[in-house]
């Protein structure tokens, strides 16, 4: 079984005008999101054992707050993932060392819902298919298990496990 997190970065700032996309750091709104999800993979034991990261700063600085909640994990960037499509993304997952047993994928939409949309079968989690069919909001993170190696990752082969919302986090914490 392996099992596949698939995080969109946090909320970035749109301050700077001018700025390149891929340079736009993190929101206030962001920082405080991603800092949730940090101790909501701290609770859960999330401890991929690689990381793949889209070298945008948006990325990379959530990556920063996130990356405390697991210890071992090896972190790839890879700037395929920046503005890539799920079949782009799927080819970085199938470079994924096969000895892997998880993998977290940090990056962006539309390429991480379309993914999320690809892999998932219809015998996920009923509640949280339908929080992400809504919207996969920054910083959200979908939890995929499949029994699939990642070379052979194919339409509907994954289970959607779960699919946590900072805003499922904010209301935990009240």
């Amino acid at each position: 079984m392996r099992l596949l997190y698939l995080l969109r970065h946090a909320k970035s700032n749109w301050d700077e005008l001018g700025l390149p996309d891929a340079e736009r750091p993190l929101a206030k709104r962001g920082r405080k999101a991603a800092k949730l999800m940090a101790k909501h993979l701290r609770r859960a034991g999330i401890e991929p054992a690689v990381v793949l990261c889209s070298p945008a700063k948006r990325a990379k600085e959530t990556l920063a707050l996130v990356a405390p909640a697991f210890d071992n994990a090896s972190v790839i960037f890879d700037q395929r993932i920046y503005e890539a499509s799920y079949q782009t993304l799927l080819a970085c997952l199938a470079e994924l060392p096969a000895e892997a047993g998880s993998a977290l994928l940090l990056g962006h939409n539309p390429g991480l819902d379309r993914l999320a949309a690809y892999l998932m079968d219809e015998h996920g989690d009923d509640r949280a298919t339908e929080r992400l069919h809504e919207k996969f909001p920054t910083s959200a993170l979908a939890v995929l298990s499949t029994e699939a190696d990642w070379r052979g990752m194919r339409a509907g082969c994954c289970r959607l496990e779960d699919f946590i919302r900072p805003t499922d986090l904010d209301a935990e914490s009240d």
